[in-house]
């Protein structure tokens, strides 16, 4: 088998391709069964529990092992503008090549004589990240993180304000209870604790105030939080609703021609014109600027751009 074919097999998402198809279900597999296994070696077991379970764990990291040596043998192909030596390198930094490093990594180390705590092992739980890396070839995924991208703005914003409220809600219940139960507020640490508790509606109960004014700034800032920690659900609600609306339009325009007007906060401002081929199969045919109809293979996406697109 050429190393092409390697590499065409064990990445992820070809839908076209059944042993593709295959190799991804059986990483999926093995994910999830490493971490069963992980999860149930936590338990106080028998030792012919404990060996089958040791041996079933040493398989699947075995295999995680070797997927990571044929990616980083193929990181070339991944990579096709760079050389072999920078392709692995590539591969190595980025984001998903440091999960599967660290996967494996602590299995292999003596990490009990190294660090002199098993407990530094516990990093092997980063597996679970390979599962977004699967789930990323998906419609409902790529809906969930386009919406975040489209919003990031206005989340952070809220997010933002959300924070100043507890700031300026640890202070001022410090100031008001401090003096009346000091071995409880006895910091704007143990203020902030309680506004993060009471605004996200958690409630623990070990802080709370017993004054009147506190009791009555408690009711307030309570109230204020229930309707800002609202705003960032109807961001990503609105969010969700205009790709629906979006998605319609595409379904029902079938191969006509349709325009896109392209705004300031638009995910593609900055991305080149044929480089758009979205999850609705969109493909952009002309990008007019003013009334300037823009080279297609020069064009990137500005905002105040109409898009001439054919789903």
């Amino acid at each position: 088998m050429s190393r092409k074919r390697l590499f065409d097999i064990i990445q992820i998402g070809n839908k076209n391709d059944l042993p593709s198809r295959l190799f991804d279900y059986f990483i999926t597999t093995i994910i999830l069964v490493n971490l069963v296994v992980t999860f149930v070696l936590t338990f106080t077991l028998s030792e012919a529990s404990l060996f089958w379970l040791q041996w079933v764990e040493r398989i699947t990291m075995i295999l995680f092992t070797v997927e990571y040596i044929l990616r980083l043998w193929t990181a070339d192909y991944l990579y096709p503008g760079k050389s072999r030596g920078r392709a692995t390198l590539r591969f190595v930094i980025s984001f998903y090549g440091l999960i599967d490093l660290l996967t494996i990594l602590p299995y292999w180390l003596p990490t009990e004589t190294i660090y002199g705590m098993g407990v530094f092992r516990i990093i092997r739980v980063v597996r679970i990240f390979h599962l977004f890396r699967v789930n990323s070839q998906s419609d409902a995924y790529n809906v969930i993180v386009s919406v975040l991208r489209e919003k990031r703005k206005q989340l952070a914003s809220s997010i933002s304000i959300i924070a100043i409220l507890m700031l300026s809600a640890s202070f001022l219940m410090y100031s008001v209870e401090h003096n009346a139960q000091p071995e409880v507020f006895d910091n704007a640490f143990s203020g902030l604790w309680w506004a993060v508790s009471s605004v996200l509606t958690v409630g623990y109960g070990d802080i709370y105030p017993i004054t009147i004014a506190g009791r009555i700034l408690a009711i307030l800032i309570c109230i204020l939080g229930v309707m800002i920690t609202a705003i960032p659900t109807g961001i990503l609600s609105a969010g969700f609703s205009e790709n629906f609306r979006e998605a319609r339009l595409i379904d029902t325009s079938q191969n006509t021609l349709f325009t896109i007007p392209i705004t300031g906060e638009n995910m593609w401002v900055g991305t080149k014109a044929k480089d758009i081929y979205t999850r609705n199969n969109i493909c952009v045919v002309s990008v007019i600027r003013g009334k300037i109809q823009v080279d297609m293979d020069k064009a990137v996406i500005q905002a105040g751009d109409i898009l001439v697109c054919k789903a």
